[in-house]
């Protein structure tokens, strides 16, 4: 399952995002990842969470995004949740529209075939969403 956290810059979807994690590790019995440009929230999410600052690795467009993200989820079999703060940027599709239904399916194609759930923060208003992606919105800033 794909669920997003959509919002403009500054609404508070990193807070929802590290609120959302922080109470699933405490229920949790798999793994769970949290992906971020950075690792300015290390101290804000349990010890529990491995956190992974995406700019420590050379992933450029969403092609290769989508290749970490399947090595990630190929290294760690009992992994049941990926969150990923600042998704746009992560993927590398913050200036191509066109390209967010794609890498969106992709992420339910990896979901389905390996029990990972992907919780997304991301940078756009529910208006600025097509059709298919409002369905998966469990917060909108």
């Amino acid at each position: 399952m794909v669920q997003l956290i959509v919002g403009n810059k500054g609404k508070g979807k990193t807070k929802h995002l590290l609120e959302k994690v922080n109470a699933k590790v405490q229920e949790s019995s798999g793994n769970i990842v949290y992906l971020d440009k950075s690792a300015k929230h290390m101290y804000e999410l349990n010890n529990k969470v491995r956190l992974i600052d995406l700019s420590q690795y050379e992933v450029k467009g969403s092609a290769e995004f989508i290749g970490f993200l399947s090595g990630i989820i190929s290294q760690d079999h009992d992994l049941e949740e990926m969150y990923l703060d600042n998704f746009l940027t992560l993927a590398g599709i913050e200036d191509d529209v066109q390209a967010f239904d794609p890498v969106i399916d992709r992420l339910e194609k990896m979901s389905e075939s390996f029990g990972v759930d992907f919780i997304l923060s991301v940078g756009r208003n529910e208006s600025e969403l097509g059709e298919a992606q409002k369905s998966r919105i469990i917060v909108s800033l």
